[in-house]
């Protein structure tokens, strides 16, 4: 049949950009809407399909969200717009801070290297002088020396993964750019066998060179140097992964700069992930050119405590992650061999699932403001509906004493503000003990976080637990057995040097704790005292025969005893963990189902619900009238997929076809009875669609369904039938 013109529905902005047809851009459903409003009436008598209903527990499905929505009143636009400036500005902070926090880490490794770096180029430069003449002649110098090295920094990653080492090894090279060396950074696809030495020397050039030559020449790179401007400064080259390159690509790259190593004062720093990479990769006559160092870079178990401290233990951006999120976190990250990226990436996952979810999470970012003022006004200016959500949150519903006004909910966000700050000074000092043990703080933050760990009414955090000396004596404490528990045994076996350091560490930690800095100086001064004598060996007592003297109501304990009675003490009194504080919700994550599937994710599953669903996230007035009738307005694809619900596991062309047809012309049958105006007419008098476009749109969204990998063509077999591949929605 001869063709005719076909009906597009507009392309995505990103398929506009692109006019190569060999690129492949992604899958998107779309939406075609029809041009005349009075079309739009025509969906009330279409063809039902058949219900499927899907699980709640969907992370596309929005009707929970919805249904929170629709009671707390967050659809208003003003509180949109409030959750979504307080995510922005909440992960700017938290991103922020991650990369000052491995900035930092990695500080004293960069001046290591570059100190190094600055002695190497000096004993390059010892040698004998050479006139400018010789070092601008476009060939290598000739000596007497038989092997010219050249000086290598071998950075020791830990088996760390590739992906946070690149960050690492991006931020060493602007560090030594900053203090006056030229550097230039390879990838290991620059040592690649098929391009050959001459792409190394091609990508060095472009980095160093400006307007440099397509042309792999050393000339061009020796010329560069002799310039004033880049004289008398080294050239570092820095391939941030040893293993992922070419070996024979790289000892000729090698062996070629050896050469120039007495006019070009080359310099290398290379990632390694095992000490013996480089002689697994290059043969001996390439390795007897390096004049190798090593340096070692920070575990990943050492940056992830120092994210954990500066992102989650410290209270300072408002959101926080619950116990089931956080033990989820952890196992992720020990999934992946121990990427920070990963933790980052779950990370950001949990707070964009936080402020998409919980109507009030606009308020976390004042929580951990000092101004009290601006937060009882900000929840003064709280709709009644919010407010009424507020009080309805299950750990505002444990209180007694709340009367359900703004007052109440500002006091409530400022109490806290300050048990967050007592829970985080805690940690830290948990922290500075489990260092002594190698015991990881993302370990102690998970049980700090369990709800489990306090036995009282969580609503009532004004409650202290008491602490019995005789219970600590005798070693029946109520931590036994978990971390928390270890950490306080060893405070009572520490040595006494140790334990004044410990001290040190606590009261800078409990400076905003003033009840228990008190304490805190105090112990420090019993301790100093007792380090002032001579005969320490006698008056430290062992810990597991520690007798009580209750005489005089005093209890006689040693100074590691005193130590061990406060730290269980300030467990005992302010680690409340987060989920059991009054309004929790609105700082804390805590659905990890949510966050997995994210995470994990199912893919095919995700298209089949947004096929499935494809009204309710589009929301137009002309097809969601009704869900579970089939709209001509509709995409033809997510009408194909729901028409393909009414047959079995093989679909027959034909049939499925008719069924499509009379869907998408159902709107020209059911304009008779709307004819009442001279634009009714006109609409009635246009031709209907031919039956060559509806065939190609028909192929044309069977082939979407194929790429989608939702079924399956046609066999040899049997030619008019197509299989479905998923199921089980």
């Amino acid at each position: 049949m001869s063709p005719s013109p076909i009906s597009i529905p507009p392309s995505s902005p990103i398929a506009d950009d692109t006019t190569d047809d060999n690129v492949l851009q992604p899958f998107f459903v779309l939406h075609k809407a029809l041009p005349q409003k009075c079309q739009r009436k025509a969906a009330g008598s279409t063809r039902t399909r058949r219900k499927i209903d899907l699980p709640h527990s969907s992370p596309k499905s929005p009707e929970k969200s919805d249904a929170v929505a629709s009671s707390v009143g967050p659809n208003d636009a003003n509180h949109e717009r409030l959750r979504l400036e307080a995510f922005n500005m909440t992960w700017s902070k938290i991103d922020t801070t991650i990369k000052e926090v491995l900035t930092r880490i990695h500080r004293n490794l960069f001046a290591e290297v570059h100190q190094w770096a600055l002695e190497s180029f000096l004993a390059l430069k010892s040698g004998k002088p050479r006139h400018a003449l010789e070092i601008q002649s476009p060939y290598p110098l000739l000596d007497n020396v038989i092997c010219r090295q050249i000086p290598t920094a071998m950075i020791l990653t830990k088996n760390a993964e590739f992906v946070d080492d690149m960050l690492t090894f991006q931020e060493l090279g602007e560090h030594l750019k900053y203090k006056g060396c030229h550097i230039a950074n390879l990838l290991s696809m620059d040592f690649c066998a098929k391009d050959g030495i001459a792409g190394c020397l091609r990508s060095l050039l472009r980095q160093l060179v400006v307007d440099a030559p397509d042309t792999a020449d050393m000339s061009v790179l020796s010329s560069w140097y002799c310039e004033p401007e880049n004289y008398d400064h080294p050239v570092i080259i820095v391939i941030d992964d040893m293993e992922r390159c070419s070996g024979a690509i790289l000892a000729d790259f090698i062996r070629l700069l050896s050469e120039w190593v007495n006019k070009l004062p080359v310099i290398f720093i290379m990632g390694v992930a095992t000490t013996d990479t480089a002689k697994k990769l290059l043969p001996s006559d390439a390795l007897q050119h390096l004049q190798a160092s090593k340096f070692t870079l920070g575990s990943p178990l050492e940056r992830m405590n120092a994210l954990v401290e500066a992102v989650l233990v410290k209270p300072s951006f408002g959101f926080n992650i619950g116990h089931n999120v956080a033990v989820f976190m952890r196992n992720y990250f020990l999934g992946h061999d121990g990427t920070v990226i990963s933790f980052v990436r779950a990370l950001k996952l949990a707070c964009v699932k936080h402020f998409s979810m919980e109507p009030l999470s606009f308020l976390g970012i004042d929580v951990c403001d000092e101004n009290e003022v601006f937060l009882h006004g900000k929840c003064d200016a709280l709709p009644d509906t919010l407010l009424k959500y507020a009080f309805n949150l299950p750990s505002c519903k444990r209180g007694k004493d709340c009367k359900n006004s703004r007052d109440d909910l500002g006091e409530g966000l400022s109490d806290l503000r300050k048990l967050l700050k007592a829970w985080s000074s805690v940690i830290l000092c948990l922290c500075e003990v489990g260092k002594n043990n190698k015991i990881q703080l993302l370990d102690i933050f998970c049980e700090a976080t369990d709800p489990a760990l306090s036995s009282l009414d969580p609503s009532n955090h004004k409650l202290e637990r008491l602490f019995n000396g005789q219970n600590l004596a005798e070693g029946r404490l109520d931590f036994k057995g978990g971390l928390i528990g270890q950490l306080v045994h060893t405070v009572r076996e520490l040595p006494l040097s140790s334990l004044i350091e410990l001290l040190d560490l606590w009261s800078i930690h409990t400076e905003e704790l003033y009840e228990v800095h008190g304490e805190v100086r105090e112990l420090q001064s019993v301790v100093k005292s007792s380090n002032s004598g001579n005969n320490l060996k006698e008056r430290q007592i062992d810990c597991h025969k520690m007798s009580m003297s209750l005489c005089a109501g005093r209890t006689s304990l040693s100074v590691n005893g005193k130590a061990a009675a406060l730290l269980d003490n300030m467990v005992r009194k302010f680690l409340m963990p987060i989920e059991c504080l009054c309004f929790h919700e609105i700082i804390c994550f805590r659905n990890v189902d949510i966050l997995q599937s994210a995470l994990i994710g199912n893919p095919r599953r995700n298209i089949q619900v947004d096929l499935m669903k494809s009204t309710t996230y589009i929301k137009c007035s002309c097809c969601s009238s009704n869900e579970n009738v089939l709209s001509p307005t509709m995409h033809d694809t997510s009408v194909m997929y729901n028409l393909a619900q009414e047959h079995g596991d093989l679909i027959n062309l034909q049939d499925w076809y008719q069924s499509f047809k009379s869907t998408v012309l159902s709107t020209n049958k059911l304009k008779s009875p709307l004819q009442h105006s001279p634009m009714s007419k006109k609409v009635k008098s246009s031709p209907s669609e031919s039956e060559a476009s509806i065939q190609a749109r028909f192929c044309r969204a069977v082939i979407e369904l194929q790429i989608a990998g939702l079924i399956r063509m046609p066999s040899k077999r049997r030619p008019d039938f197509v299989q479905r591949v998923a199921f089980g929605l």
